[in-house]
């Protein structure tokens, strides 16, 4: 299209005519806005194309636990049919230590979205509670892709102190204060148990444990009196009948322990704490591109295999797609703030 300007000290056209000014500006407003919607829809489409070829190479997992953990085990269970369904391998690259920081920290720092943190929510939501001078905010810098499994924790006792419910429990240790001692997965399990002891005005002394899953045998012993952690990690002595499971620390009964009640079925809803097992990318990683990732989470959870495998290591699956699991970790991020307040805890970071 060729426009022909009047020059400024003009106000005619060389042929004599009158200028259109106001079709002229129309005409240059509908490039300039055709022109906007162009750029726009490059920058709208770019993330949406970069999604669909997602992943460009290999994925790498990143865990705050070590080999035969039980969030080690569902890694593997499910690489197999993720790199099917994602079209390129899968590493598992185990981070422990620093209680979850150091595996956490390296998924932030990556700002890759080929880097994605997989362990439970317990390994970072107590984090800004807990750790002075944290280097990242966990919920800002990790962005929920996929739920996998819960992983139910449970309260036991030792057989030989006779107890068979929380309530009893609970009356036997305001009966007698300073005579109990427990153990405790750290982290979100023992922030949940200490807000249960501060609302039911109970003394238990804790036995601190650099390996918590030397907390089953002892307790099976009767060294210790008390514990909560894992289910799985003290299936042996329950089957042993060294030990007995008051209630699993979920808001209903647990498909792997059908038997057992919850502890909002036993009058203890503040005792409740059941981790997510799931991926979580870094903070820039859009929306587009976690939902492909949680596509092939989702439908690897659909394999009867899998599904099998996670229910024996004490993990029953829980597949949440991106929007799911994100109600799922606010709602956990809001929990652990609750009880902060009820231990007057104030937030570090």
């Amino acid at each position: 299209m060729k426009l022909e300007i009047a020059s400024a000290n003009s106000n005619h056209l060389r042929d004599g005519t009158q200028p259109d000014r106001q079709g002229m500006f129309q005409q240059i407003r509908c490039i300039i806005n055709t022109a906007f919607i162009v750029v726009l829809t490059h920058f709208l489409l770019v993330p949406v194309a970069f999604a669909q070829n997602w992943p460009l190479r290999p994925v790498l997992l990143i865990l705050p636990f070590g080999p035969a953990s039980g969030a080690d085990t569902a890694a593997r269970l499910l690489s197999e049919k993720l790199r099917e369904y994602w079209g390129q391998p899968v590493v598992i690259e185990g981070r422990p230590g620093g209680d979850g920081l150091i595996s956490v920290r390296a998924v932030v720092n990556a700002k890759d979205d080929h880097v994605l943190f997989f362990g439970p929510t317990s390994a970072y939501v107590v984090h800004p509670y807990v750790h002075e001078n944290l280097a990242y905010d966990p919920e800002r810098d990790l962005q929920p892709i996929a739920g996998v499994a819960k992983v139910q924790v449970a309260i036991a006792v030792t057989k030989s102190l006779g107890i068979k419910t929380l309530k009893e429990l609970v009356a036997y240790a305001k009966a007698h204060p300073d005579k109990l001692n427990y153990g405790v997965a750290p982290g979100f399990s023992e922030f949940v148990f200490n807000g249960f002891l501060r609302e039911n005005d109970l003394k238990i002394a804790k036995v601190p444990y650099r390996d918590i899953t030397q907390a089953p045998p002892d307790l099976g012993l009767g060294r210790i009196q008390l514990a909560m952690m894992s289910y799985a990690a003290m299936r042996a002595q329950e089957q042993v009948g060294d030990i007995i499971v008051l209630a699993i620390n979920d808001t209903k009964r647990s498909q792997i322990a059908p038997d057992i009640p919850s502890v909002v079925e036993a009058g203890y809803p503040g005792l409740v704490a059941s981790p997510i097992l799931g991926f979580m990318g870094h903070r820039n990683m859009s929306f587009e591109v976690r939902q492909k990732a949680a596509a092939g989470v989702l439908e690897a959870l659909k394999d009867d295999t899998v599904i099998s495998g996670l229910n024996r290591t004490g993990q029953p699956a829980a597949p949440m797609g991106v929007e799911t699991f994100a109600v799922a970790v606010k709602e956990q991020h809001q929990q652990v703030e609750r009880i902060a307040q009820l231990l007057k805890i104030e937030r570090k970071r």
